[in-house]
């Protein structure tokens, strides 16, 4: 199995939670309860197994036309329920074929923390999608009887697709606030949070209450983020390298939703994310700007989606396929057209490879 570039929590992909395989003991169905049998095992979260990397050449990355400046996906998403109450609410059926859909097209699922890095370490030709869910929604994320993953659950979607279609690797960002998945008892909470760090997901700072930081004071701002990193290091989160903007609204000092001290606490983010509407640009790219990363809003195409939401987005990268990042197999190159080479930013891998 191959292990992803600068993701330590990625011995990733995938054991199983405490009691995997825990047999059930349930009442005997014609013994009217007094027998007990044992249930069969639940299968195993399925595991992700992506080839060794090799190291690219001019003529492998012209094979799968390799351009590492190309346009990302991040898709943003909110509450997974079967009845949506707010335009931005998907179904679980709505998720798991737009999931589908990601994985048929060769992309393949990397987190936010991973992309702002640029440790973007995917098979060549495939493509890279940042999978973000906002709020930590009771739907992202609860673990059933057997511990595993509830099937209408983001993650449980996520490892039904990922079963279907081994390349499509099971990883996600979860940007939490102070109940993370709705749970108020801190043991749940702080069992959540390493469950998932434990298989591969991303959990980070979305603030501690989810307050517009533009009608905030500079202290108040500063307060929001660091309570909620505190909290987040008691569930044994390191320090947060990625952070999602409440309603996408950037504070009045731009600078303090990516780093700022309060009350002795300081902090510090790779990248800040906004809510969105387009793609992000690579982050090799010298437009590249880790203060203000755009995402997608996961969504059909009625209204204002009609240009500006993941229905439409997917559509026209399958039109212009050019635009895509699209990988060349080998995480320590960047490999690009050489009509793009004016667009390399000054973040980059140590070997730049043009054709």
């Amino acid at each position: 199995m191959r292990k992803l570039a600068g993701v330590t929590a990625v011995a990733n992909v995938i054991v199983v939670a405490i009691g995997l395989v825990v047999l059930a003991v349930l009442p005997s169905a014609d013994s009217g309860g007094a027998g007990r049998v044992k249930a069969p095992a639940r299968p195993r979260l399925p595991v992700a197994t992506l080839p060794a990397p090799v190291p690219a050449t001019v003529e492998s990355a012209r094979k799968v036309q390799a351009n590492e400046l190309g346009k990302v996906p991040v898709l943003m998403y909110h509450r997974i329920q079967r009845k949506r109450s707010a335009s931005i609410d998907r179904t679980p059926a709505q998720l798991k074929a737009e999931l589908e859909k990601l994985a048929t097209r060769g992309f393949v699922p990397i987190t936010a923390a991973e992309f702002v890095a640029g440790a973007i370490d995917i098979p060549a030709g495939s493509h890279p999608v940042v999978l973000t869910f906002d709020d930590g929604n009771p739907t992202h994320f609860a673990l059933d009887a057997s511990g595993l993953p509830k099937k209408d659950t983001a993650v449980g979607i996520i490892y039904d697709v990922a079963a279907k279609h081994p390349s499509f690797r099971p990883v996600a960002t979860f940007w939490v606030n102070r109940e993370p998945f709705g749970l108020t008892d801190e043991a749940q909470q702080a069992a959540a949070v390493r469950w998932l760090l434990e298989h591969g997901f991303e959990v980070a700072n979305h603030s501690y209450g989810h307050p517009d930081l533009r009608r905030l004071t500079a202290k108040q701002v500063k307060e929001q983020i660091v309570r909620q990193e505190r909290l987040l290091k008691k569930f044994g989160v390191p320090s947060s390298t990625t952070f999602a903007l409440p309603f996408g609204s950037q504070p009045g000092k731009r600078s303090l939703a990516q780093k700022g001290s309060w009350d002795g606490t300081s902090y510090k983010f790779d990248g800040v994310f906004l809510a969105g509407a387009e793609p992000s640009v690579s982050p090799f790219h010298e437009d590249f700007d880790r203060r203000a990363i755009q995402r997608i809003q996961s969504n059909g195409t009625a209204g204002d989606c009609r240009k500006w939401c993941s229905t439409y987005w997917l559509e026209w990268f399958k039109k212009h396929p050019g635009e895509l990042y699209t990988a060349d197999g080998d995480p320590d190159s960047l490999s690009l057209p050489k009509q793009r080479h004016g667009d390399i930013g000054s973040k980059r891998p140590k070997r730049v490879i043009e054709y």
